[in-house]
């Protein structure tokens, strides 16, 4: 009998270990996590002025330097569609889902894309333009995805640091492109 007591411990020890083997490889297999990216701009012009210039949701070809042109469908409603065609060649397809003139902000989210053209997954996006206090405007651009191959060890090219580098670089470039056009007038 004390033989038996002096073993259990030790099948204690080997099941938690077990235990412990059968968990981890789970842990790691859980998949993409949520990315964000947010870039905000002060410009020095009034918010009216930098908000005439992005209010249209259809009218992202006037002011973001890599879209060759936009279809649009529905206006400023909730629910408005725009189909964006890259000067790269392909195209992204958009829902608007909030709009806000008099807040002077929209958000949207992705419905189609090929993640050849932009690897990301469930993306969501908001726009906004602010006073900034001194005359200026404040313009924020968020957005928040997953990356474009949704299962685990993605090619590079559609892994996390991919999807991160091309949202990044869209963003900037339109918040940028935004900043020169306003402050040119």
């Amino acid at each position: 009998m004390m033989l038996k007591k002096a073993c259990l411990p030790i099948l204690m020890l080997g099941l938690l270990g077990l235990a412990c083997l059968l968990v981890t490889p789970a842990a790691d297999a859980h998949g993409p996590s949520r990315q964000k990216v947010v870039k905000s701009v002060d410009i020095q012009a009034p918010p009216a002025a930098v908000w005439a210039i992005i209010k249209d949701f259809g009218s992202i070809d006037k002011w973001h330097p890599a879209v060759a042109k936009t279809t649009w469908t529905g206006g400023n409603a909730v629910g408005a569609t725009r189909v964006v065609t890259l000067k790269s060649g392909g195209e992204i397809k958009e829902a608007l889902t909030k709009y806000d003139a008099d807040a002077m902000m929209y958000a949207y989210e992705i419905t189609d894309v090929n993640i050849d053209v932009y690897p990301v997954n469930t993306y969501s996006s908001q726009i906004s333009v602010k006073s900034n206090g001194s005359g200026g405007t404040t313009l924020e651009w968020r957005a928040a995805f997953y990356r474009g191959y949704t299962l685990n060890d993605p090619p590079e090219k559609y892994n996390d640091d991919a999807a991160l580098a091309a949202v990044t670089g869209v963003i900037e470039a339109g918040v940028n492109n935004i900043k020169a056009l306003a402050e040119k007038k």
